[in-house]
């Protein structure tokens, strides 16, 4: 990990430190779904991003499995703006969507659209979004899961909507 990115991770990592998806907690609706990873399951890392969780080769990635309990000020990035995903946007600025990837796991993404979201949870994400597209590894990581999750809500929306 780059001294830049080391910065930029404690600064994002604040700023979503007590921020969740919904005023209340979320996991109470899904049984914390997304705390409960496998030898298959996780989140994936950031570019040089540090964990205490068992960490996975998955698909060329690095992937945080968690066991269900985790100390929550140390959760990896990918945590903390879950459902969401910050994405980087071609004019500059930062959009913030449901995960399609996170589909099956979560009830917030199924039912996005009907969801109160805290908007200060989605402006944290944005703003975590925007430092991290401050370094250039994480700002293509962000492209490249962006373009993954279109494809997953692409898919999702031919197979389900019709």
């Amino acid at each position: 990990m780059t001294q830049k990115q080391r910065r930029i991770y404690r600064k994002a990592c604040a700023l979503l430190a007590r921020s969740t998806p919904l005023r209340a907690d979320c996991g109470v609706l899904c049984g914390r779904a997304c705390c409960r990873g496998d030898d298959e399951t996780g989140m994936l890392l950031f570019p040089g991003e540090a964990t205490t969780l068992a960490v996975k080769a998955k698909n060329g990635r690095r992937v945080a499995v968690c066991g269900g309990r985790c100390k929550r000020a140390l959760r990896p990035l990918s945590c903390r703006v879950f459902p969401f995903v910050p994405l980087p946007q071609t004019n500059g600025k930062i959009a913030v969507l449901p995960d399609g990837r996170g589909y099956g796991i979560c009830p917030l993404v199924r039912h996005a659209e009907e969801a109160a979201f805290s908007h200060r949870f989605l402006h944290r994400v944005k703003r975590a979004g925007a430092l991290l597209c401050r370094d250039k590894a994480c700002r293509a990581f962000l492209q490249e899961i962006g373009r993954e999750a279109a494809a997953c809500e692409s898919l999702r929306a031919q197979l389900f909507e019709k």
